[in-house]
Order: structure tokens, then C-alpha cells, then sequence
């Protein structure tokens, strides 16, 4: 008689995520190379040929007046700069936005099941926590399974619900500030791209006077065009902050927003269900 073969157990594979310093690296310098490509090949020339030829028009018209253009705007190495920060911080934004949403995806999932009408024992937490070891790898560092195992272990060894709902807030309020330490590099960007737009402001104010003296022999045009877009950079960083910092606090909206409903969550499925005998 044949024994059938065992089948082979199926193997696991757990996906690790990259860490966020490795994301955080990447997505800079992949837009320093893509926003410098497309200031070499196509916003520097188009900048140079419009301020060439604004300038020769105010040498022929003394009465021209330059028109804002887009080129003109931001064909400076501090804007160039300042659109760098500012795309890096959205990726990181987006980074951040995606990890909130696949955690949050979580709590649509019954992680422990604890049916209706039915009391949970301090005797009863350590099967519940056997239920938690189903939950992935890469899951198990998520904020609901880490209060929900917090939690557990702390109504098995204190036999007391009111320590458990604390343990549990306290996880929560731990995470809700790690999540807010994790946006000061946001802040920092938010807070460098105004500072380079009054660099980059300077620094054409003083080219500007540089062209001083030509005005006393009649030539303007060098200092108005120094001063015509001695703003720009400052302009464009004002703009670009605007945005980034609605962005931002739609971040941190969510952020706490998640916290929150996890927090709920945890006293639905499980605080609700204790009772001591």
C-alpha cells in the first residue's frame, strides 16, 4: 500500500516596504534630475531669448514696459531650487498620505473576532492575541494590531478594563505623536523655499545696482530689468508655500483623523466585550 506524499507547505512571502529615509533619498534625487533636465533643455534657453529680448526692446522704447511672463518667472537658479523642494515635499506628502491609507485599510478587517453578546475573560486574552499572530508580517507593526496586543496583554495582567482603555489611548496618543514628529522635514521645506525666494530677491536687487551706474549716463534698462524680476523668486516661493502648506495640513488632518478612529475602533471590537468576573 502507497502512502500518499505529504503536500508541501505553502511558503509565505513577506513584502518588506523600503524605509522612509531610503524613500525619502530616492524621491530627492530623482526630481533634482528631472526638474534640472527640464531647466537645461527648456526653461534656461526660452528664459535667456525672452530677457535678451525684453532688454533690446528697452533699449530702442524707453517707454516699454516687460510683460510677467511664465519663463521669465522662474528662470533663476532659486526658483529652480525652490520647485525642487517643492515637488520633493509633495512626494514625501504622498509617501506619508499612502502609508496612513494601507493602515487604515485595517480596520475594515474583523483582526480579532469577538461575536456579539459575548464577554472577554482576562483568562480569554491570550486566545484573542493567537489571533493576532495570523495577521502578515509586514502588518504586525501597524497602530491597531500593536494597541490591540498592547491592550490584551494589559487586561490578562492587571484584570482591569479601565488599564486596558488607557493602554490602549496611550499607544494611540504615542503614535498620534510620532506621526507629527514625522512632518518636520515638511516643515523645514515649508519654511527653506520662502527663505530662498528672499535669497534669490537679494541677490537680484544687487545685481541691479551693480547696473547703477549706467543710469547716470541714461541706460535703465540694466537696472529695471534687475529689479523686474528681483521679486520673482520670492513670488514664486510665497506661491509654491501656499500650496504645500494645504497640502500639509490635510496631511496632518488625516493623520489625526486616524489615530482617532482606531482609538474608536479598539473600544467597539474589543474594550466593550471585557468584563471581569
Amino acid at each position: 500500500m502507497v502512502t500518499a506524499a505529504a503536500p508541501a507547505p505553502r511558503s509565505t512571502r513577506t513584502v518588506n516596504y523600503p524605509s522612509e529615509f531610503v524613500v525619502t533619498l530616492v524621491a530627492l534625487i530623482a526630481t533634482i534630475v528631472v526638474v534640472h533636465a527640464l531647466y537645461v533643455s527648456w526653461i534656461i534657453p526660452n528664459g535667456d531669448e525672452l530677457v535678451a529680448a525684453e532688454q533690446a526692446r528697452m533699449k530702442v522704447d524707453k517707454d516699454y514696459v516687460p510683460e510677467r511672463s511664465f519663463y521669465l518667472t522662474i528662470n533663476a537658479p532659486e526658483q529652480e531650487i525652490e520647485i525642487i523642494h517643492f515637488i520633493w515635499a509633495l512626494l514625501i506628502l504622498g509617501y506619508k498620505a499612502v502609508l496612513v491609507r494601507r493602515e487604515r485599510k485595517l480596520l475594515e478587517r474583523e483582526l480579532i473576532h469577538v461575536p456579539e453578546g459575548i464577554k472577554v475573560l482576562p483568562e480569554d486574552a491570550k486566545d484573542y492575541s493567537r489571533q493576532l499572530e495570523a495577521v502578515p508580517a509586514e502588518q504586525k507593526g501597524s497602530l491597531v494590531v500593536r494597541a490591540l496586543q498592547r491592550t490584551l496583554d494589559r487586561f490578562a495582567s492587571t484584570r482591569s478594563i479601565r488599564d486596558s482603555a488607557e493602554t490602549s489611548k496611550a499607544v494611540c496618543d504615542s503614535e498620534a505623536d510620532r506621526l507629527d514628529s514625522g512632518l518636520a522635514m515638511i516643515r523645514y521645506i515649508a519654511w527653506a523655499i520662502p527663505a530662498i525666494g528672499f535669497i534669490g530677491t537679494v541677490r537680484h536687487i544687487g545685481d541691479a545696482l551693480l547696473q547703477a551706474h549706467k543710469a547716470v549716463t541714461g541706460d535703465i534698462s540694466g537696472v529695471t530689468s534687475g529689479l523686474g524680476i528681483a521679486f520673482n523668486a520670492t513670488f514664486v516661493a510665497l506661491l509654491l508655500t501656499l500650496i504645500l502648506m494645504f497640502f500639509l495640513h490635510q496631511l496632518q488632518q488625516a493623520q489625526e483623523q486616524f489615530v482617532h478612529d482606531t482609538d474608536h475602533w479598539i473600544d467597539q471590537h474589543l474594550i466593550r466585550h471585557m468584563q471581569v468576573r
